[in-house]
């Protein structure tokens, strides 16, 4: 999505960012040309990518000012209610209702004056208070419209000469906000294993999983230290991919004997296995899980995608079988509606769930030059693909009027091999416009910037190009095992 600055002599530049200062007097969509105004408040400018968590979360304290207001509403509207008859009475109906009606009318009555004496004297000023902060409120909605518009008409006459003196100083701050990174080797932590092709980070890095052959081994991650605590042997061939839950320690793994499993947490540190899913008939290269952790998606050499939905048990509700080859990759966008897949066909589909009945199908499919064997959406609009031992990853983006993903420019990176590997997904870090992108021999390390680029910060050589990893979710820690050093490694992620 691009956004295109109405300020005068702005030259119609893209929006970077907003301003989310509550007293901003000025335009709070910002392009480079707008910075000096915000030079009094530049720690309250929010990038482009991060502004939608900014957003929800409003969004949310919004949705609770309704539900507090409506309870508040239904308790005054309960008293009304018992309030009626008696604003209705006329002492005529007397001789139409019985003793013990106008007993309890007598008594009801009586209790109206409590009622006013313990409730209204005391909400009386509660009330008086609220009238006051809402009729504020407003008047500061008001206010700010205002000072825009004057702030606006005195921006017109500003000297653009001034405006240009001015830019590289505040381009400056933001520099210190895009800050180079590298992840340092923790060299004392390595663990020499045989072979690993799988690993996963849980939501609060405090446990790792490892794929070791047919193997899991779980470890309790203490600052990068990995002390093992479990190891589980259900799977009878190798482990391929691993994916922890959302919102609990219960975690999926796929493997090349065909089945997925769900590993539920018992306590202690300890796991067991929950229930094997057998739908697959070839090995399983991807999984994902949703973010409400009631949905499994997973790509096989089987050429197939599933659909597992958690009711009783997980089951598979629906299968998509478009694609003629392997599924490598899958990869879900922000709102959990659509799914991008790559395959050795030399295929992207687009994958979109049903707004009326929760049927996900093909939208579009996007023939490619070279198979690949990762993917990842950037967000709703955007998402990278790494062709297989090129040293160009694509973007792809969502165009507004058709609705369909089209390449729109190439980003330099290294490879330096003539073979890859799968098994390594692609990851971004919304939180640190970080992108992991393994290709050949190489882990680049990435930054998106303001502009949709991406640069690399720092691309890792290994040894070989037979080399698997993952990015914890933070974004703090990378872990990998390649064939050259036959060492699980793990690297912390460091500001320079």
């Amino acid at each position: 999505m691009q956004i295109r600055c109405t300020q005068a002599d702005h030259r119609n530049q893209q929006i970077m960012g907003f301003c989310i200062n509550s007293t901003c007097p000025n335009q709070r969509p910002y392009c480079h040309y707008c910075l000096p105004q915000h030079s009094q408040n530049l720690d309250k400018l929010t990038y482009f990518e991060l502004f939608n968590e900014w957003i929800q979360q409003r969004i949310i304290n919004a949705q609770n000012v309704q539900k507090n207001v409506q309870e508040c509403k239904l308790s005054l509207d309960s008293l009304l209610n018992q309030l009626i008859p008696y604003l209705n009475f006329n002492i005529q109906q007397f001789s139409e209702i019985g003793i013990s009606q106008i007993d309890n009318m007598i008594k009801g009555l009586c209790q109206l004056e409590g009622c006013e004496e313990i409730l209204f004297k005391q909400l009386k000023q509660s009330i008086e208070q609220i009238k006051q902060i809402i009729d504020q409120i407003l008047k500061n909605i008001k206010n700010q419209k205002n000072q825009k518009e004057k702030c606006n008409q005195q921006f017109l006459n500003f000297d653009l000469k001034q405006s240009k003196l001015e830019q590289p100083q505040r381009l400056s701050y933001f520099k210190e906000n895009s800050n180079q990174f590298t992840f340092e080797l923790m060299n004392q932590n390595s663990i020499k294993v045989d072979w690993c092709k799988a690993f996963a980070f849980n939501k609060d890095q405090s446990f790792v999983l490892a794929g070791c052959r047919k193997d899991i081994k779980v470890f309790e991650n203490q600052q990068g230290k990995l002390n093992q605590v479990q190891m589980l042997s259900k799977h009878t061939d190798n482990v391929l991919t691993l994916n922890f839950m959302k919102k609990t320690n219960n975690f999926v793994s796929g493997s090349r004997d065909n089945l997925i499993i769900i590993w539920q947490v018992i306590g202690n540190n300890q796991w067991n296995c929950q229930q094997i899913l057998n739908g697959h008939s070839n090995c399983i290269y991807c999984l994902l899980i949703n973010n409400t952790d009631d949905l499994i998606i997973s790509g096989s050499c089987d050429n197939t995608i599933k659909f597992w939905m958690k009711q009783n048990s997980w089951i598979c509700q629906q299968t998509i079988s478009d694609h003629t080859n392997y599924v490598y990759s899958l990869s879900l966008n922000e709102q959990q509606n659509k799914l991008i897949s790559c395959s050795e066909d030399s295929q992207i589909l687009i994958i979109e769930q049903s707004k009326l009945d929760k049927q996900w199908s093909v939208t579009q499919e996007i023939k490619v030059d070279q198979y690949g064997y990762r993917l990842c959406f950037i967000n709703d609009n955007l998402f990278t693909f790494q062709p297989r031992c090129k040293d160009q990853m694509y973007i792809y983006e969502l165009d507004t009027n058709n609705k369909q993903y089209n390449k729109i420019k190439q980003i330099a990176v290294k490879c330096d091999s003539s073979d890859c590997d799968c098994l390594f997904p692609q990851q971004y870090t919304k939180s640190k416009c970080l992108l992991v992108n393994k290709n050949g021999k190489n882990v680049n390390l990435m930054r998106k910037k303001q502009n949709g680029d991406f640069i690399i910060q720092q691309s890792i050589q290994f040894g070989s190009d037979t080399l698997y990893g993952q990015l914890s979710d933070d974004g703090e820690y990378l872990i990998t095992w390649d064939h050259g050093s036959k060492e699980i490694q793990i690297r912390k992620y460091k500001e320079q």
